[in-house]
């Protein structure tokens, strides 16, 4: 039985697939861009240096997260195995949760180094991370499946905003709309507000349907 589930779960289609190497290479790409961090000197960090281990844990989880959280959402995996599915999942709740309690504290100190709305933003957004994250851990506590997929896709869609905004910021049109501090609350605000917006549409619509 092990061994026929495991034979469907090579038969992957090319479609999941692709969106995987995709989320892969976005995360590499994501935490190549703060490889400088890892230099740990003063030079580097920056306003980090005194949170340095902070903003290592922040990224090197959030990064987990990011990978863990899309293994979540493998249909063929998660069919494969439900006691690896909750494994993951465990996982990825942790990751979160260790990313985002650095997050609170980078939003609350050195964000306010940048300017108030740079600080909000990143306060509002870490709120709706844990908070997401936390509805869906408690609905599948609750036992109440559909809507546990809900949230955990809208926190992985919070989740997946990292990526979406830090690659944003760094495409030559937006930079040249004005500095870091004055463009980076916005593209922060987007990058989960938006792909929320999106997704909520697209759910009333099957819903409907």
């Amino acid at each position: 039985m092990a061994t026929t589930k495991l034979l469907k779960l090579e038969k992957t289609d090319l479609g999941p697939l692709f969106i995987w190497v995709l989320i892969i290479f976005l995360t590499w790409l994501f935490m190549h861009g703060a490889d400088h961090f890892l230099l740990l000197t003063p030079e580097a960090l920056g306003k980090y240096f005194k949170l340095k281990w902070v903003l290592i844990a922040h990224i090197t989880a959030g990064g987990g997260a990011l990978v863990l959280g899309f293994v979540q959402f493998w249909p063929k995996l998660r069919n494969f195995s439900w006691k690896l599915h909750r494994i993951i999942g465990f996982l990825y709740l942790l990751a979160i949760l260790l990313s985002s309690s650095c997050a609170v504290i980078l939003a609350f100190t050195t964000a306010y180094e940048i300017n108030w709305a740079y600080a909000f933003s990143l306060q509002v957004w870490v709120t709706v991370w844990i908070s997401a994250t936390a509805i869906a851990y408690y609905a599948i506590i609750k036992r109440n499946v559909n809507l546990h997929k809900e949230w955990m896709v809208r926190s992985y869609i919070v989740t997946l905003a990292f990526i979406i905004s830090g690659l944003a910021i760094k495409i030559p049109y937006v930079q040249n709309l004005g500095s870091f501090a004055d463009i980076s609350p916005s593209f922060f605000w987007m990058g989960w507000s938006v792909p929320l917006y999106v997704y909520q549409i697209v759910l009333s619509s099957k819903k409907k349907k």
